[in-house]
């Protein structure tokens, strides 16, 4: 399994990160190890002061495919679920003012929640997803996903280009604006179309 994610992918995130938009998807790419076990707390790494949230929607391929056309990208996910793709921002921003990888910002352990998956078809709209991210009972994130600059189908003609997807590839869709720090303490919910789809406490 690899978790597959996808950077600025809503305009107005893009813009508040003073990041330029961009003209084809963004690839970036966690390791296993990120992800957050048995929805465990997510405790806070000494190496870092500013860790940040960024809710998303997330899509479990269900098929192994190569240089897959979009038309053909339905086949080849049938569930989706939220997220969150947990970013330390000073380890970011320092790696990037150097013009160096900032994997390690994005990839540390634990950096990748997945709640709960829910079939496509069980959705009010599929074609514009709604999912919204609490913090501390605050609504602080509200994305739709027709305000995806990619949408999901063209993620995977793009980054099926380049890497072969397999059953059980995680991809992390891209975030809304309103990003944010989070600190001890705080408790994290994701609402997808107004349900409960993660909660999470910050130790």
């Amino acid at each position: 399994m690899k978790f597959i994610c996808i950077g600025r992918n809503y305009t107005e995130h893009a813009k508040e990160l003073n990041n330029a938009v961009p003209t084809e998807p963004v690839i970036f790419f966690k390791p296993e190890t990120a992800l957050l076990i048995g929805r465990q707390p997510f405790f806070y790494p000494e190496f870092s002061k500013d860790i940040h949230y960024e809710c998303e929607i997330v899509v479990r391929i269900n098929r192994l495919g190569k240089n897959i056309q979009k038309k053909f990208a339905p086949r080849y996910y049938e569930e989706i679920g939220l997220g969150i793709d947990f970013t330390a921002r000073d380890l970011q921003n320092d790696l990037k003012s150097k013009g160096l990888p900032w994997e390690k910002a994005k990839g540390f352990d634990g950096s990748a929640v997945v709640g709960n998956f829910i079939s496509l078809n069980s959705l009010k709209n599929k074609d514009n997803i709604e999912f919204q991210l609490l913090k501390n009972g605050k609504v602080v994130q509200q994305g739709y996903s027709k305000d995806m600059i990619f949408n999901i189908d063209a993620i995977i003609e793009y980054v099926s280009m380049f890497v072969t997807l397999k059953i059980g590839d995680i991809i992390f869709t891209g975030t809304p604006a309103g990003v944010g720090p989070v600190a001890i303490g705080d408790q994290l919910e994701g609402l997808l179309e107004g349900t409960s789809n993660f909660t999470l406490h910050i130790r």
